[in-house]
């Protein structure tokens, strides 16, 4: 942690002066604000590849991290490529699981304990992805996410900026936070940004491979996670 702190009054007052605004506001305003300090963090879903897009087009050596937990589908890391390719010295970090702490999970639980219960798939998440999280915000004054208010209930009172007390009372920037899946789309499209190759086969959810598959129509967009339960 630096010097460069936010308590909830002053988040609260600066999300009420965020909104109405465009997210590129808010995302100039925090590069400027906590400069190397921030990151963005992405699962390449769609509000993040356009968070990129947006972020990169400010700065373009603006700090993007991912989480590589070992499981990912072969197209997550084909639009990885592809993101390289397009912004050009993109600084896109992959972090891995504890190599010694992912050893371990899968002598003593097997590679697929996350079938076999709602605990067995929380503590493959946990190693596989909180823990590598965690790691990297213990790093950060403040990071983004592409969370927005319409993707479901409990997302639907968030912030545009916050403060992360489950993280150390970092600031945590949602910019996308009052836009649509619409909207979202209408800019990939405009800017012609990368997008994950799956959403073409039905998904609208994407993570592990084992843990994701395409919705049918009428389910909910989280449907295709986690199906089993």
């Amino acid at each position: 942690m630096s010097i460069i702190e936010l308590d909830d009054l002053e988040a609260g007052e600066l999300s009420v002066e965020f909104e109405g605004r465009e997210p590129w506001d808010l995302l100039e305003w925090a590069l400027d604000r906590f400069g190397d300090s921030l990151a963005l963090s992405t699962a390449f879903q769609d509000g993040d590849v356009a968070l990129i897009d947006m972020a990169y087009r400010i700065d373009p050596s603006v700090r993007v991290f991912s989480i590589d937990t070992g499981r990912l589908p072969q197209e997550t890391h084909d639009l990885v490529e592809d993101l390289r390719e397009r912004y050009q010295g993109l600084r896109l970090e992959l972090l891995s699981p504890d190599a010694v702490q992912l050893q371990r999970l899968v002598d003593r639980n097997g590679p697929n304990l996350f079938r076999r219960s709602v605990e067995g798939r929380l503590l493959c998440c946990n190693v596989r992805k909180v823990r590598p999280l965690n790691r990297i915000l213990a790093s950060l004054d403040a990071w983004v996410t592409g969370l927005r208010r319409d993707q479901w209930a409990s997302r639907a009172e968030i912030r545009k900026v916050e403060i992360d007390h489950d993280h150390d009372a970092i600031v945590k920037l949602n910019p996308l936070a009052e836009w649509t899946e619409e909207e979202v789309w209408d800019y990939l499209r405009d800017h012609e940004v990368p997008i994950h190759p799956l959403y073409a086969q039905g998904y609208t959810s994407i993570g592990c491979a084992p843990c994701t598959r395409p919705i049918a129509k009428g389910e909910p967009t989280r449907a295709g996670r986690w199906w089993w339960e």
